[in-house]
């Protein structure tokens, strides 16, 4: 199967080379990523579920911001922003207008490089075709100087070898794409999560609001 893979890559020429270059660095990137995602995932449960809504429960909103102050995590910065604009006794209007300005500089970093993979599958999938094209233009070269008895033989070998770049190049490319589609997926779930950790954290807000009146 190795010696498969090598006999592969070596007869698809040098196109090949780039093309596993671009693969590497999307691989790269999809995995950190994934671990990325995965991390922020785990912080926001953590300093939401275990961290700030207890305490929002309790109305201890000194507590809470104190909390979202000492959390690094992605949720603790806008419902922090939100509780910045609750203890300065502001509309709810506000405090939803500074949770949304703390997503928006959340989104970039969640989803920073991602679209990347996107682009290197195009580029995987263009440096194949250039390879296959420029690979039948030198095959088509060689066998016009060819005796003709091996004309065939020599043209149907080249074009197989050309052939590989492209296959090599649609290899690359259809996991980038699946794995960028994943990476979507995860980032809307987490943008979801925000929202409805602030319409949580708005909700619990209006209750105690309307208790204390």
């Amino acid at each position: 199967m190795l010696e498969t893979i090598i006999r592969f890559f070596q007869n698809g020429g040098p196109f090949m080379y780039p093309i596993a270059l671009v693969l590497i660095v999307g691989l790269a990137i999809a995995l950190e990523r994934f671990v990325y995602l995965a991390m922020v995932r785990r912080a926001n449960r953590r300093a939401f579920e275990t961290g700030i809504l207890p305490l929002l429960q309790k109305r201890d909103y000194k507590r809470a911001m104190q909390a979202a102050n000492s959390s690094g995590s992605a949720i603790a910065g806008i419902l922090g922003a939100g509780l910045g604009r609750l203890l300065g006794n502001q509309r709810r209007e506000e405090i939803e207008y500074a949770m949304e300005e703390g997503l928006m500089e959340v989104l970039p970093r969640l989803e920073k490089r991602t679209q990347y993979l996107a682009t290197l599958a195009n580029i995987s999938t263009l440096l194949g075709l250039l390879g296959t094209i420029i690979g039948l233009i030198a095959a088509f070269t060689a066998v016009a100087n060819a005796d003709p008895a091996e004309k065939a033989t020599l043209l149907s070998q080249s074009i197989s070898v050309a052939m590989n770049t492209t296959a090599f190049g649609l290899i690359a490319a259809i996991p980038l794409l699946l794995f960028h589609a994943l990476l979507q997926t995860r980032t809307n779930e987490l943008v979801d999560s925000f929202e409805m950790a602030g319409v949580k954290f708005l909700n619990t807000v209006s209750e105690h609001q309307a208790q204390a009146s």
